[in-house]
Parts: structure tokens; sequence; C-alpha cells
């Protein structure tokens, strides 16, 4: 791999735009010398509101069996170079390059819908994950606070919810995180890749610093909030050496869980993360690229459930067998939390309470 003189986006993970497989014709740039400035410039966020009918779904995939997700929005400016959720946005009819951090869709009634489904006497109680796609905590939910509203209708009905983000901005929901903890409602996974600030600006570049992760773990666990670290994605060859480190700060911080995907890079995330790489780091980019491609079976990517997000081959059993160890050391043994569904009463949308 050689490296390119291409414009950088500072702020943004992604470089490009890919073409969206489904669209039939795309744009390209194949004459410089003719156009007055670049096809792709780097914009402004732009806000797509939505009205969606239904806001709870059933992941159907074999190997996170028994979990429901829920998503508040789609596309996220944290900008992650790495992340799974870019390929959605092309049924959306967006390009999941530079458009999945620019172009972000709100769900604005998801609150509301979640308590039509709640007051369902048919629905049963069961852990839904906020958010099984893009981060809830993404930096537009500061100001549209949808994420809490769907707190308050957990805490309200009572029903068990799993969060996972890389935002200190968690910590603004602390009076309702507490009240759900009380009951065992809640769990928080915090999700830190790393203690390297040089490559989190690259990685991750609109997310918390690892320091400031590393705080939300402590506050959560002041207040008694169970929570846990997940080091996700591992990324061989260029922070897979960092799992020690983050487990070991990470349970000083008060952690009682850990867990850990190795990275891949399935449909347009390739040509993004490879494009970023050889931008970015290109004295190691063809070292990185081959040790993915070695703990997928030869690929980027392996699409195989139970596989798909652990890899596999000698490399990967070796990153596996740090987490281990590392994990063991600095843990001890898992976490035995369980999530109260017991306590869900589907009466609470009743008139008079829903006054509250």
């Amino acid at each position: 791999m050689s490296e390119t003189k291409d414009p950088y986006f500072k702020g943004r993970g992604s470089q490009i735009n890919t073409h969206n497989k489904f669209d039939r014709y795309q744009y390209v740039q194949e004459f410089m010398e003719v156009l007055d400035e670049e096809l792709v410039l780097e914009q402004k966020t732009e806000i797509i509101y939505t009205h969606p009918k239904t806001i709870v779904n059933k992941v159907e995939s074999p190997d996170i069996p028994g979990m429901y997700s829920m998503n508040p929005y789609q596309g996220c400016e944290h900008g992650c170079i790495y992340c799974y959720a870019r390929n959605t946005h092309e049924y959306w009819g967006y390009s999941a390059g530079l458009d999945f951090e620019r172009k972000i869709i709100v769900k604005q009634n998801a609150a509301e819908i979640l308590e039509k489904q709640f007051s369902n006497k048919n629905w049963k109680a069961s852990p839904i994950m906020l958010s099984g796609n893009t981060d809830c905590y993404q930096p537009l939910e500061r100001k549209l606070e949808i994420t809490r509203r769907i707190l308050q209708v957990c805490l309200k009905f009572k029903h068990p919810v799993a969060i996972i983000t890389k935002n200190a901005l968690v910590l603004r929901d602390l009076d309702i995180l507490t009240e759900m903890a009380k009951e065992n409602l809640v769990h928080v996974m915090v999700s830190i890749t790393g203690t390297d600030e040089s490559i989190r600006m690259k990685l991750e570049p609109r997310t918390a610093t690892y320091k400031n992760r590393f705080k939300v773990l402590e506050i959560l666990s002041k207040n008694k909030i169970t929570c846990g670290v997940m080091i996700a994605p591992v990324i061989p060859g260029l922070t897979n050496h960092e799992i020690p480190t983050v487990m070991e700060l990470a349970a000083k911080a008060g952690a009682t869980s850990a867990g850990f995907t190795i990275v891949r890079l399935n449909g347009a995330i390739g040509p993004i993360f490879k494009d970023w790489l050889i931008k970015n780091y290109p004295d190691r980019a063809d070292k990185v690229w081959n040790q993915i491609s070695d703990a997928h079976g030869g690929n980027v990517n392996d699409s195989r459930y139970g596989v798909r997000m652990r890899g596999e081959g000698q490399m990967v059993n070796s990153i596996k067998q740090l987490f281990n160890l590392s994990r063991l050391r600095f843990m001890g043994n898992k976490d035995d939390f369980e999530f109260n569904v017991e306590a869900f009463n589907y009466k609470a949308g009743d008139s008079q309470l829903s006054l509250f």
C-alpha cells in the first residue's frame, strides 16, 4: 500500500463516500483538471427526522440469542472508522462513508412508540440493548434527549435495558440510571479500544477521550450501577497490545465484566477502512491489513455466525489468551449480574400514571 495525497477531513473517520450498492449510478471524479472544486466536500451534519411505527427490534442472529435492540438514531457523528453499522446507511439511500457521519436519521417519536409497546399486555419483558447499531449517546443526544426519554419510559414500566456507549454523556442520565440500578434494571458497557489518544482521534474522532471513558466507569460504579468494559473491536497490529492496560484501568475504575470482538470489515467498510489506514498509517498499513485478513481465514470479513466477531487462527488465539489472562488477573471471575424481568408492569401506562 502506498500513501495518498488526497485531502483529509479533520474530525471525520471516513475520508470517502463509497458507492451505495443499491444505487444504479454513481458520481465519480475522473477529470480533476476541469473541476473547480472537489466532488466530495466536507459538510455540516444534517439531521433527518423520521417517525417510525416500531422501535424495538428482535435480534435474529444465532450468536446473539434472545436479545432485543433499540436504536433512536441511524448514522453516527462519532465517526468510528470500523463501525459495522455503516452498511445499514445504504438502506436509507446514503453512503456508508462520510454520509454515515454527517446525515443522521433521528427517530423523533421513539419514546412514545416504546410506551405503546410496553403497554401491550402481551409484551414479555426481556433486556433491550441501547443501541445495537449506532451509539445512543452520540453528540446529537445532548440536544435532542431521545435516549433520556426512552430511559424514563423504561424506569416507569420497570423494564430492563442494557446500554453500550463510548460517550461520557451517559452520565447526564445518572439520576434515572441510579433508580433503575436499585432493581437490577440496567447494565452499562463502556466501549474502550485503547489508551493512546493519538490513535483514538483518528480511529474514533468525535468520541469521548479514553480518560473520560474510564472516568465514566468510576462514576457509574460509585453510584452502584453495574458496568463493564467492551474492548471492541480489537484491531490486530494497531490496538491488540492495549488489552491488558485497558482491562487493568477498567477494573480499577469499577468495571466488573469485560468483552471483546475482533474487527471485521464487511461490505463497504473494507474500502473505507483501507483508505483510512493508508492515509493515517502508511508505514504499517500492509501489516495491519494482512493481520486482519489472517483473523478471518484470508479475508477481512467472515460472516459466519459464531466466528464473525471472534475470528480464528493462531494470532486470534493469542489475542483471546491475552484477553482471558488479563480479565482473570484484574477482574477475577465473571460478573454474576442478572437482569430483573419480574418487576415489569405493563399497567404503568395507565392514564393516571402517564401524567408523571
